[in-house]
C-alpha cells in the first residue's frame, strides 16, 4: 500500500530516532502512531502548521484563541467539545519548522488530568499507490494520573491521536482531490 519513496530510505524508526526521541520518567507512559496520508506534504503541512486553528482538522476542538504571535513560546486555549472529560486546554507551542516539518505542542494549563503532557507531530514524503503521499508520525509523553495505569492512559491518549491523524488524512485527501494536486 505505502511504500518511502523519498527521504533516502529512512524509514519510520529513522524518522523517530531523528524527531521523536525523549527521555520518559518511571511515572510517564510514551508512545507513537503513524498514519500514512494520500496527499502530498505540503498540502498536509498547511493544516498541522496551523498552531492558531487546531479545529482545522482535530474534530474533539471547537475553538482555538491565540496569545501572541505564532511563534514558539505562544500559548493557544483551545476549547474541547462535549464528550471528553475536559473544556478547555493551555497549549504552548515548542517547535514549528517548516523545513522538516516539525511542530511540537505541550501543555500548560487546563481542566483535565493530561499533566507534563507534549507531543511531536512530523510530515514525510512517501510515495502511496504511484503518488506523492505523506507519513505523518505522532508521538506523546504524559504523566499517568493517580488511580489510572500506564496501559489506561496510554489507551486514552492513543484514541485521540488516532481520531485526529484519522481527520487530518480524510480532510487532506479530500483537499487533494479537489485540487488534483500531485506535488
Amino acid at each position: 500500500m505505502s511504500g518511502n519513496g523519498y527521504g533516502g530510505g529512512v524509514g519510520v524508526e529513522g524518522y523517530i530516532r531523528r524527531h521523536h526521541r525523549r527521555d520518559v520518567a518511571e511515572n510517564q507512559r510514551s508512545s507513537h502512531l503513524v498514519q500514512h496520508i494520500k496527499a502530498p506534504v505540503h498540502l498536509v503541512w498547511s493544516l498541522v502548521r496551523r498552531f492558531d486553528q487546531p479545529q482545522k482538522y482535530k474534530p474533539f476542538i471547537n475553538r482555538c484563541v491565540v496569545r501572541g504571535n505564532l511563534e514558539v513560546g505562544t500559548v493557544r486555549e483551545v476549547g474541547v467539545k462535549s464528550g471528553l472529560p475536559a473544556t478547555t486546554s493551555m497549549e504552548r507551542l515548542e517547535l514549528l519548522d517548516e523545513e522538516e516539518h516539525v511542530l511540537s505542542i505541550s501543555i500548560v494549563g487546563g481542566d483535565h488530568r493530561l499533566k507534563n503532557y507534549s507531543s511531536i507531530i512530523s510530515l514525510h514524503p512517501e510515495v502511496i499507490d504511484g503518488r506523492s503521499g505523506t507519513m505523518a508520525i505522532e508521538s506523546f509523553v504524559v504523566d499517568v494520573p493517580e488511580g489510572n495505569t500506564k496501559d489506561e492512559t496510554c489507551f486514552f491518549v492513543e484514541a485521540l491521536i488516532k481520531c485526529n491523524l484519522k481527520s487530518l488524512a480524510d480532510i487532506s485527501e479530500r483537499l487533494a482531490a479537489q485540487g488534483r494536486t500531485n506535488h
